[in-house]
């Protein structure tokens, strides 16, 4: 079989080579898509033979060179033509001198490239799938080491309560769960074109199937069944566009929830917090000016594919929607491009996303130092209500912890040890009620992550009840 080869003196898409897996790539690839044309030509060929209109020699024939995909001679013969199909038709009935002359029968362009689109769409939408139950099941492993980390929780970015790092990490793996339900009811509901001709009335195949004793839909069911596909139930040229758009929302969805993660991940990793970080390898580079840096280069990758694959939906949308009646071609040219790079990017930031769950580096000592810092603020509402059930003024107690609280803010933005601890268990209108080492007992954060460890393994169960397979 003949090539063309590029190299890197010309422009390659990132999707060539750096982003994605080979295995995605493949599928997307040039020569994947023409052997899958060729795959809906043999099975329409089997199903006109059955309706006596391919002799067996004839079919033979096309499945000896099924398999014989020439893209330099296609190209060559489009450009003299302009019809990438009608050159591929050409390509492989040169192949066939025996069967050549029944390529394409009966069929329109749309019959053959978007069942064929839609066979690598469900192919892909399974490694994805994959893809995310992998992510779950590392997630899985974490929440379960972590779900009774106490740490500190953040809301408006400033301190707020205890959580768990478990529990903070089941936040992410619940959106992945919603995402897989959505990707499930994709895969389950995506429907092929199948074979309806030039305008989805299939008169070219009633035309061709008179007399032989075949009607168009029990020669469409014939070749559904042999691609392994279902068809809708009316189409125009082509299958409905709003599929594309369900497809790259429920990819963009996925995206969405990867960005919150690594985003969170970016947070945490930060010199004021510290207590996350990607794994680094031994000899990486961090920064070519600065060689102490260890950025969240990873992370950053997802966000910035997440980016760009949450505006593909938007293109989608305008193909269905800007379809002018029976189709228009003006969705072709864009197809070919958020298509692949939709599922690449994907692709790229699911098994960027395991790598980082999976290596993920805990700085304990900085968790408990935050914990420590923070944590006591948002246990003076527990010490509070157990001063005022000890008969204590709630007017007179909270007036004297926010004076303290305030204090104790100036002296940790001046980067002081936080002294509200002491402050609030040597106050004597405090003591008066509670003994200082309740109050102390009080102020520990630790205790203070609710039902968090709970909630984690509720998850946990419903991980392992899930189909991750």
């Amino acid at each position: 079989m003949q090539q063309e080869t590029y190299s890197h003196d010309t422009f390659l898409s990132p999707f060539t080579w750096r982003y994605g897996s080979q295995e995605m790539r493949r599928l997307w690839s040039e020569e994947h898509k023409r052997r899958l044309w060729r795959r809906v030509w043999v099975a329409l060929a089997e199903a006109e033979h059955e309706a006596g209109l391919v002799s067996e020699a004839e079919l033979d024939d096309l499945k000896a060179h099924q398999d014989e995909v020439d893209i330099a001679r296609s190209h060559e013969i489009e450009a003299e033509i302009g019809h990438d199909k009608m050159a591929e038709i050409r390509a492989y009935a040169e192949q066939c001198t025996i069967g050549g002359g029944k390529i394409h029968l009966g069929a329109t362009s749309a019959d053959v490239e978007d069942n064929a689109d839609i066979l690598r769409i469900k192919k892909s939408l399974h490694l994805v799938r994959q893809r995310v139950t992998d992510v779950l099941e590392a997630f899985a492993t974490q929440i379960e080491r972590y779900q009774h980390l106490p740490a500190m929780g953040y809301t408006h970015l400033q301190p707020a309560e205890p959580t768990t790092l478990g529990y903070r990490l089941c936040q992410y793996a619940q959106d992945l769960l919603v995402d897989l339900q959505s990707l499930d009811h994709l895969m389950q509901n995506l429907k092929a074109k199948g074979l309806k001709g030039a305008v989805g009335t299939s008169s070219s195949y009633a035309q061709l199937l008179q007399g032989s004793g075949m009607t168009p839909a029990e020669l469409e069911q014939l070749v559904m069944e042999k691609l392994g596909l279902e068809a809708v139930p009316v189409s125009t040229q082509v299958y409905p566009r709003k599929q594309d758009f369900l497809v790259l929302t429920t990819l963009a969805s996925i995206a969405q929830s990867l960005h919150r993660f690594a985003f969170d991940l970016r947070v945490l990793h930060a010199a004021p917090f510290g207590e996350l970080s990607e794994p680094f390898g031994a000899r990486q580079v961090g920064s070519s000016a600065m060689p102490f840096k260890r950025n969240p280069v990873t992370a950053e990758k997802i966000c910035s594919l997440a980016r760009y694959a949450s505006t593909l939906p938007k293109v989608a949308w305008d193909n269905a929607a800007l379809s002018l009646l029976e189709r228009t071609l003006d969705d072709s040219a864009n197809r070919r491009v958020i298509l692949p790079q939709a599922f690449l990017a994907l692709d790229e930031m699911l098994i960027a996303a395991r790598r980082i769950i999976t290596g993920l580096v805990v700085h304990r000592e900085n968790i408990e130092r935050n914990l420590s810092t923070y944590g006591v603020f948002a246990a003076t509402e527990t010490l509070l209500m157990e001063l005022v059930k000890a008969g204590a003024d709630r007017q007179e107690m909270h007036e004297r912890i926010r004076q303290h609280t305030m204090a104790a803010w100036e002296a940790t933005h001046r980067g002081e040890e936080n002294p509200l601890m002491e402050r609030l268990s040597s106050d004597s209108a405090l003591v008066a009620f509670l003994p200082a080492e309740r109050v102390r007992e009080l102020l520990d954060a630790v205790s203070f992550v609710g039902d968090a460890p709970a909630r984690c393994a509720e998850l946990l169960r419903v991980l392992t009840t899930t189909d991750l397979e």
